[in-house]
């Protein structure tokens, strides 16, 4: 399999960490979204919509989307499992992976930090501020979620992980990227700290690929 990724982006993150906890062998393809390498000809006939990441299956199918991606190799090798069996719990941890995924990140990407600082002309402190305030609004509904339904502040549901905790550390380590305070948020900070600590996740971070430059 092909991964077009770049090394600093969440979602792509979250695609690599995914594609390690299921054991999986993948050529990383990088793309520079500053070179908008991400927009060429070559790539939109790959992934119309022109985002990162992209994963090429060794059949040419490709398939975008972070947690599409994800959910699909869940299906295909189903552990680690990344969704609970039950109904209800099943439906709990997509709750929380979509309040990052869905409700913080979007607001924060690449394309909307630059409609900011150019079509409506903020500077560096407003586009600062304005991701802060996204990050701090989600993390404190997380928080909560993550009170109530994790175990022993190792993973956000129950005691394993799951497709929120995929979603959780790429969204961290971009809050302390951006030096976010999240002295508030003790229980995310433990469950990521712990994750960050296990092998599928700290070689996904974006300091370990060969595009981190």
């Amino acid at each position: 399999m092909k991964l077009y990724t770049m090394a600093r982006s969440s979602a792509a993150f979250r695609a690599r960490i995914a594609l390690n906890l299921k054991g999986l062998s993948y050529e990383s393809i990088p793309k520079a979204l500053v070179k908008n390498e991400h927009r060429t000809p070559e790539y939109l006939a790959l992934n119309p919509q022109g985002f990162i990441p992209a994963l090429e299956m060794d059949d040419g199918t490709v398939l975008s989307q972070s947690l599409a991606i994800a959910e699909y190799l869940d299906e295909l090798h189903p552990e680690p499992r990344f969704l609970p069996t039950d109904p209800l719990a099943r439906a709990q941890v997509r709750s929380m992976a979509l309040a990052i995924a869905c409700d913080i990140h979007p607001l924060n990407n690449l394309r909307v930090l630059n409609y900011l600082r150019n079509e409506l002309a903020q500077d560096e402190d407003a586009v600062t501020a304005w991701y802060r305030h996204w990050i701090e609004q989600g993390f404190r509904a997380l928080e909560t979620l993550a009170r109530e339904h994790s175990h022993a502040r190792r993973y956000l549901f129950a005691d394993s992980v799951s497709l929120a905790d995929i979603c959780l550390v790429p969204q961290m380590f971009n809050a302390r990227r951006f030096h976010v305070d999240v002295s508030s948020f003790p229980t995310l900070v433990a469950i990521s700290a712990h994750l960050e600590s296990l092998p599928a996740f700290a070689a996904a971070r974006p300091d370990a690929q060969p595009d981190a430059a």
